[in-house]
């Protein structure tokens, strides 16, 4: 019976383990020799598999929770560069898009003419600045800001 399980195993294309016989076709089993006299009793149901093997996913959720804490993300974790967790144009976007929100600010409250705002702007955009703090600085030494929004203040 071994080497019919065997035979049944390749035409059903898994492993001979997984292979089951149906206990009340024992003799006609033993009667099959042919490769097409299996697949007959497979067609009727007298040889069977058993499923595969589920593959748990408890561990795979257990991980996802923890990453979803921010957790499992030491230097032991990380692979590839300095830049594949945040990408240099990722910085830069975000950087770009903070110092562009601080001047527009600034200009709709008026601190700020146009035409200072258009400089402090192509400024921004040439990466002239390292972030918000760098502006202000910059404004305040270059006196930048309105005098006439000052006496609102």
């Amino acid at each position: 019976m071994r080497h019919k399980k065997k035979l049944a195993g390749k035409i059903l294309g898994v492993s001979p383990k997984k292979v089951r016989f149906a206990d009340d076709a024992l003799e006609d089993i033993q009667k099959a020799i042919t490769r097409s006299d299996m697949r007959g009793l497979i067609a009727v149901g007298k040889i069977t598999t058993v499923n595969a093997n589920q593959h748990s996913r408890a561990g795979a959720r257990k991980v996802a929770a923890q990453k979803k804490k921010g957790r499992r993300r030491g230097k032991g974790s990380r692979k590839g560069t300095k830049h594949s967790v945040v990408t240099r144009k990722q910085k830069w976007a975000s950087r770009v898009r903070a110092q562009r929100n601080l001047l527009k600010e600034l200009r709709d409250k008026q601190l700020l003419s146009t035409k200072n705002y258009q400089l402090l702007y192509t400024k921004s955009k040439g990466g002239y600045f390292r972030n918000r703090r760098h502006i202000k600085l910059y404004i305040k030494e270059h006196n930048l800001i309105e005098a006439k929004a000052e006496g609102k203040e």
